[in-house]
């Protein structure tokens, strides 16, 4: 188990746009070095919001009511993602005489050169001095989240039969397309699935939609299926961590990166359309043998769990020169 050096936490900052996305890979890198981030959600008002992060950041009137605030003491380092934290972390950057260091997860687009540290996936194929590129997206996913999730949920799970499958539902996004007749088939696909005695563990995204997620729904009843509500604590962790497979669907690099962190074997399900930049991520996860294209049944294959997070956070450490877990 790799030792995480715990930093003092009022000296990281996570500055993100509130995406899902965005909070998990930032949150994912913070929890890494330390157990309790500062975590500030930034909104911006017209016209910065539209213009950023050409416009700057002017102090406090750029926030809109809802936004966390934005005042020294300057932390020893401030981990962003999403464009509208871009002119805040540049602003604290300069604010701090460079004290602060600025480290971006995922491509800011603009203004890479003022960034000590920007990481990436390698599907991006961006490279650059200050660059670091990673297998997959960042998260949030560690062995000891999954064992604790597992603990919890387990017993009111123990009725599911074994092979316990993780299933993972994504959905329409800027490149994916559903439609009724993906939904009839992935249902499909999972109801032949559980027919063989598979118990399922079913978990649908916001993405998902209603007529995709009733579809999905309708094919698995009267199967050994338990499907998240939405209500109550998440079991994502449990599920990931009591899953003997996974099954996700292609729509989401952070999904399957963190399904990856598992070691288990994750199957993909189909949607309609695609980007190279998800083609190339997809090709890689094959060619690391932790992927495989659904072909109507289960199958059984290993690979190195991936640790992503914690290779990201020790090139955090050394860029901010960490010795002992003391800032």
């Amino acid at each position: 188990m790799v030792k995480r050096t715990i930093l003092v936490s009022d000296q990281i900052w996570v500055l993100t746009d509130g995406r899902q996305g965005h909070i998990n890979q930032t949150l994912g890198l913070a929890e890494a070095l330390t157990s309790t981030p500062v975590v500030k959600v930034i909104h911006l008002r017209s016209p910065f919001r539209q213009l950023s992060p050409f416009l700057g950041w002017a102090s406090g009137r750029a926030l809109t009511r809802k936004s966390a605030r934005i005042n020294p003491p300057w932390p020893k380092l401030v981990i962003t993602s999403g464009r509208s934290a871009i002119p805040v972390a540049l602003a604290i950057g300069r604010a701090s005489r460079g004290a602060t260091r600025l480290v971006n997860v995922q491509d800011p687009g603009y203004f890479r050169g003022r960034f000590d540290l920007i990481i990436v996936p390698e599907h991006d194929q961006l490279t650059g001095r200050n660059i670091m590129r990673t297998a997959g997206a960042l998260g949030r996913v560690t062995p000891a989240r999954l064992a604790d999730a597992a603990a919890t949920f387990g017993p009111k799970l123990e009725y599911l039969p074994k092979p316990r499958v993780a299933v993972l539902i994504g959905g329409a996004n800027a490149v994916f397309q559903t439609s009724a007749e993906v939904a009839q088939r992935i249902g499909r696909d999972l109801a032949g699935i559980a027919a063989t005695g598979a118990g399922l563990m079913v978990t649908f995204s916001r993405r998902t939609g209603p007529e995709m997620e009733g579809i999905i729904r309708g094919a698995l009843s009267g199967t050994d299926t338990v499907i998240w509500d939405g209500t109550g604590e998440n079991p994502y962790f449990a599920y990931l961590g009591l899953a003997d497979h996974v099954v996700a669907t292609e729509d989401s690099a952070s999904m399957v990166s963190e399904a990856a962190t598992t070691g288990k074997p994750i199957s993909i399900l189909r949607l309609e359309g695609g980007s190279p930049k998800f083609a190339r991520f997809h090709a890689a996860m094959a060619a690391r043998g932790v992927t495989r294209l659904f072909a109507g049944s289960l199958e059984n294959w290993s690979y190195a769990p991936f640790d992503e997070t914690e290779r990201a956070a020790a090139a955090v450490r050394k860029l901010i020169r960490i010795d002992k877990g003391t800032l």
